[in-house]
């Protein structure tokens, strides 16, 4: 077992000179939904959505486990509509191997993101058991839910967005969670078992079973603009997400952010989780993935620093094997049984190896920056993020700071570069502290 604190042999130590980082602004397309329960509303006056919902209707609603902007009030919002039409709405997470893959702790998850029966009006009903609503071709059955499959009708709430392992029509969203989701961790597991590389064949012939079976009768759409805000909500009949879904992650693509740079040479992540992303840090934006997916994607990092956990996390680190270093503090509030539900069901057992964990933040992003061959500590070029849901402000190190202002559509100059701001501790400012204080 690793003890608290490590004494590890570097050659020359890690008191090496960091180069000071600049706080520039990244410049995305701002649109964003304004009035969101308002825009609700509006989905639920169109008839071929009203007309579904019937009188004293129980439906369930199913809801997953990304860090979705707004989340509360969209869910609030959509049981309040179902109720003043009549309907009785009970909510279900429909979220895999989530949540260490129990009732409780999927319940749990639900509540971090302020989904409880108190801020809702209704039940919160969470089971891992399942029923089998059909079959495939292939003879693969086909799960859902208890809660949602017993219900009279079934509403799924989902963001769409790219996918961080595959690619296809449809990836991340609605027609994902009426498949992995909703199948809980048996479904998950039973379906993963295909490879990835078939999801964007095999998830809509699950979704399309489990509406054929069951009345399926919509899914509220909620597409993100570069800001981690709320920029669209679509409530898509059932018969029409093979056909809309498509469309709204073209959007979704569209809207998604990124760093503006191609090459990196250590990229430092304040922060990772799967409020974050179902990959802890999305592979989308760094540009790197488990070794067993086939992902050309830019930037190009040489070495991935991650300082912490999210709290919403609850100690779930899946992909966290795709970093270089860690802290300390990761590796002591990494939760192992809730990591490894979630990775071993995703067959990419990678995703829970450990990296190297280094005793402070400062010791991890020297080590990462002495380990970079052929360049001088105070020549690498440094990117500092939150996260990878929050890229409209990010620190650069100065030899890349030219680059980023000759460039005036996409990066706007906050502060100059300025020295790292670690504790006696050795522990890192977090960058929305700093970028406040400094405000």
């Amino acid at each position: 077992m690793i003890p608290d604190h490590i004494e590890v042999n570097v050659s020359g130590g890690l008191q090496i000179p960091l180069p000071p980082m600049a706080r520039v602004r990244q410049i995305f397309d701002p649109a964003k939904l304004e009035d969101i329960p308002g825009a609700i509303r509006s989905e639920f006056a169109k008839p071929e959505i009203r007309d579904r919902v019937k009188p004293g209707q129980v439906i369930a609603v199913g809801c997953g486990s990304r860090g979705v902007a707004n989340i509360a009030l969209i869910v609030r919002t959509v049981i309040a509509e179902l109720k003043a039409l009549g309907a009785a709405p009970f909510i279900f997470p429909c979220m895999g191997s989530h949540g260490a893959a129990t009732a409780e702790g999927q319940r749990k998850v639900l509540e971090a993101y302020g989904i409880t029966e108190e801020s809702t009006g209704v039940p919160i009903r969470a089971t891992m058991d399942t029923v089998i609503t059909g079959h495939l071709d292939d003879g693969t059955p086909v799960h859902m839910d208890r809660h949602a499959a017993e219900a009279e009708a079934i509403v799924v709430i989902n963001r769409i967005k790219p996918h961080t392992a595959f690619r296809g029509a449809t990836e991340s969203g609605l027609t994902k969670m009426l498949a992995i989701g909703i199948g809980k961790i048996i479904g998950a597991s039973t379906y993963h078992m295909h490879g990835m590389d078939s999801f964007p064949e095999l998830l809509p012939k699950v979704r399309d079973v489990n509406i054929t079976q069951r009345n399926v009768l919509f899914g509220v759409g909620i597409v993100e603009n570069a800001y981690d805000e709320t920029a669209l909500i679509e409530l898509v009949p059932a018969d029409q997400l093979a056909a809309r879904e498509p469309a709204l992650q073209v959007l979704a693509k569209k809207n998604m952010p990124q760093i503006f740079f191609d090459e990196i040479d250590v990229l430092v992540i304040d922060e990772m989780g799967k409020n974050i992303s179902g990959a802890g840090f999305d592979p989308n934006i760094v540009g790197r993935n488990r070794r067993s997916v086939s992902w050309p994607a830019k930037p190009m990092v040489k070495k991935i620093v991650v300082l912490n956990l999210t709290r919403i996390t609850h100690g779930n680190a899946t992909g966290i094997g795709a970093a270089d270093v860690i802290t300390m503090r990761i590796f002591r509030e990494l939760d192992i049984a809730s990591t490894y539900a979630n990775v071993i069901t995703s067959m990419n057992l990678d995703g829970g190896m450990i990296p190297i964990v280094m005793n402070t933040d400062h010791d991890a992003i020297a080590l990462a920056v002495k380990s970079v061959v052929r360049v001088k500590p105070g020549n690498c070029r440094i990117v500092r993020i939150r996260n990878t849901l929050h890229l409209g402000e990010i620190e650069v190190s100065a030899s890349m700071l030219d680059e980023a202002l000759r460039q005036p559509e996409r990066f706007e100059l906050i502060a100059p570069p300025a020295p790292w701001a670690f504790d006696a501790q050795g522990a890192l400012v977090p960058l929305a502290d700093h970028i406040h204080a400094a405000a």
